[in-house]
C-alpha cells in the first residue's frame, strides 16, 4: 500500500473502536463524520515519509503514530470551528461538526478524538513497547501547554501576541509532532527531526493565512476572511501577498535544508517538495513555482 491507503486503512480501525458497540450512536456517526474525508492528509503523510527515511523497522508504530497525529489535528478542527472560536460553518467543503450534530456532540467529538488519538497510539506499540514512552512525550508536548495546539488556540484569547509564537503553537506543533514522533516510531533520535517540522508548520501557516486572505470559501473548504473579521495574526495582512509568498518559499527551501542525515533523505527531500507544492490551491499555486 502507498502511504495515503496505510493513514485512511489506520484511521479507519481506530474510528472503528469508537463506534464499538455500546458507543452512543450519533457520538460515534459525528467521530467518522469528523474524519472522513480528510484532506491531503498532510502531517500523517510527513510522520510516515521521515519513518521511512530512518528505517522504519516498525510500520505498524509508524502508522499508529501518524494516525494518532491526524486524529489530534481533526479533533483541533472540531474545536476551532466551534462559536465560541472561530464560529465557522463549513469545514472541508460540508457542514462543520457542530453545524451537523449539534454543538454540544460537537464538543465531545473533539474530546473523543483526542482521548482515541492516545488509545491508537498505545494499540500501535505492541511490536516495540519500550519506545511508546518517549512517543507519548513528543505527541502530548504537541497538543497541550505551553506549547501545543491547545496553547495556540488559547493565544487567541490574549490581548497581543507574537505571530511566530502563534504560528508555532497553532500549527507549527503538529507538524513537528510528525517529524519527532516518525523518527521515534523507526528508532531514531528524535530531536534532530524538530527543525524540520517546525519549518514545515510555520510555511504551512504562512500558506493558509493566504489562502484565508486571497481565496473565496468555495476553494478552500471553510469560511475565508475569518482572521482579518476575527482580528487574528495572520502573515498575509503583516507582510502583504508577496512578502507572504516570499516567506513561504524561505521556509519550505530551509525544510529541505535541514533533512538530518539518514538512509532515505534524497527521496525524503522529494517528498516534502511534493507536498509543500499542496500547501497553495490552484488559484495560488503558480506564485509559489
Amino acid at each position: 500500500m502507498d502511504a495515503g491507503q496505510r493513514i485512511e486503512r489506520t484511521l479507519d480501525i481506530a474510528v472503528a473502536y469508537a463506534e464499538a458497540p455500546g458507543a452512543p450512536p450519533r457520538l460515534a456517526e459525528a467521530i467518522r463524520y469528523a474524519v472522513f474525508p480528510g484532506g491531503h492528509r498532510i502531517r500523517p503523510r510527513l510522520c510516515l515519509a521521515v519513518a521511512a527515511a530512518c528505517g522504519d523497522d516498525d510500520p505498524q508504530g509508524a502508522e499508529a503514530a501518524a494516525a494518532a497525529i491526524e486524529l489530534l489535528h481533526c479533533a483541533s478542527l472540531v474545536h476551532d470551528d466551534l462559536p465560541c472560536f472561530d464560529d465557522a460553518e463549513t469545514r472541508r467543503k460540508k457542514p462543520a461538526v457542530h453545524v451537523a450534530f449539534g454543538e454540544p456532540l460537537a464538543v465531545l467529538t473533539g474530546d473523543a478524538l483526542i482521548v482515541l488519538a492516545f488509545e491508537t497510539l498505545a494499540r500501535g506499540a505492541a511490536k516495540r513497547p519500550q519506545r511508546l514512552a518517549a512517543l507519548v512525550g513528543l505527541v502530548a508536548r504537541a497538543v497541550g501547554s505551553p506549547a501545543g495546539i491547545v496553547a495556540g488556540q488559547a493565544w487567541e484569547s490574549e490581548a497581543e501576541v507574537a505571530l511566530s509564537n502563534y504560528q508555532q503553537a497553532k500549527t507549527g506543533a503538529l507538524f513537528a509532532a510528525a517529524t519527532v514522533a516518525g523518527a521515534a516510531a523507526a528508532g531514531a533520535t528524535p530531536l534532530p527531526w524538530r527543525l524540520l517540522g517546525e519549518c514545515l508548520g510555520e510555511a504551512y501557516q504562512v500558506a493558509d493565512d493566504l489562502r484565508d486572505v486571497a481565496c473565496r470559501q468555495e476553494e478552500i473548504g471553510k469560511p475565508a476572511g475569518r482572521d482579518a473579521t476575527l482580528g487574528r495574526p495572520n502573515a498575509a495582512l503583516l507582510l502583504g501577498r508577496g512578502g507572504a509568498l516570499d516567506r513561504l518559499k524561505r521556509l519550505s527551501a530551509e525544510a529541505i535544508e535541514v533533512i538530518p542525515t539518514c538512509p532515505g533523505a534524497d527521496a525524503l527531500r522529494a517528498e516534502i517538495a511534493a507536498q509543500t507544492r499542496l500547501f497553495l490551491p490552484a488559484s495560488l499555486a503558480h506564485e509559489f513555482a
